[in-house]
């Protein structure tokens, strides 16, 4: 039997003038399956209203025939005032999955950095067990708790694989990774998949320096047969995020084209 195809989903970041009908009808002519809804702090819905904004969002968002399968937050420890708000709220409305905020690790000590990651981080699943809501450890290149993907591991290893687990980026994870690492990080994420984000790069020297480049969908670095491939063999049908972080003078054709390689190596992988 196939395994089911993956919900295509546009990251709201890149529709940040659509309200909530508009976001839903345009995400829906686009061709998505779903949103990944922003929760945060300049988001479409703000975290100190989400217990009145979030149904409306959803709603508006579902009457056009489209999943919101994933929020994306800034949370970091459950003490925070809006945690319990946005949880609870997004719990309520069946969204399954959201998007954990970034630690970084600054001049501290590493060791000390993942075990305060991981008490913070039990606190939040704790919360999302009482509501019955998992969380996705996002895996960010540069100075964020999570850049290699090893250190989520270390922090996660441990805990309950039901309400955490790993909001993969290939393109990030060949940042960090290289040629190879990313694929090793990727065999032992795929077991504990809860989301994916989609983004492409090349490496380009500016000023003698060497920078990370972000481009259009298959322009770039990433192995991408490669990486469908995985997720088909391991018969992930979670959500997939797309991310447009290059400029482009017109951004709704970008994320059209971009959503179209996408669903070409879903095809070639998925075989729908």
């Amino acid at each position: 039997m196939k395994p089911s195809a993956p919900q295509l989903c546009i990251f709201s970041k890149h529709l940040p003038n659509l309200n909530y009908d508009q976001l839903g009808k345009t995400s829906r002519q686009l061709g998505f399956d779903g949103v990944d809804l922003t929760t945060r702090p300049k988001g479409h819905v703000l975290p100190e209203r989400a217990a009145e904004d979030l149904p409306r969002a959803v709603e508006a968002i579902r009457s056009h025939g489209l999943a919101v399968p994933m929020i994306t937050t800034e949370l970091l420890s459950a003490s925070h005032p809006t945690a319990r708000p946005i949880l609870s709220t997004a719990a309520r409305l069946k969204v399954p999955y959201y998007k954990l905020g970034y630690w970084r690790y600054g001049n501290r000590d590493v060791n000390q950095v993942l075990a305060d990651v991981k008490r913070d981080l039990e606190g939040l699943l704790e919360l999302g067990k009482q509501y019955g809501i998992e969380a996705g450890f996002h895996n960010h290149s540069a100075d964020y708790v999570g850049m290699a993907l090893w250190d989520i591991r270390e922090i996660i290893r441990d805990l309950d694989p039901r309400w955490i687990g790993y909001y993969y980026d290939p393109a990030h994870a060949t940042v960090e990774g290289g040629a190879a690492g990313w694929q090793v990080s990727l065999r032992f994420a795929l077991p504990r998949l809860k989301m994916v984000a989609l983004k492409d790069f090349h490496w380009e020297k500016q000023k003698g320096r060497w920078q990370v480049k972000w481009c259009p969908m298959g322009e770039g670095m990433v192995n991408w047969p490669r990486v469908f491939s995985a997720f088909a063999a391991a018969r992930f049908s979670g959500p997939i995020s797309l991310h447009v972080e290059y400029d482009s003078p017109d951004e709704m054709g970008a994320i059209a084209r971009d959503l179209e390689f996408i669903k070409k190596q879903v095809k070639a992988a998925y075989g729908t």
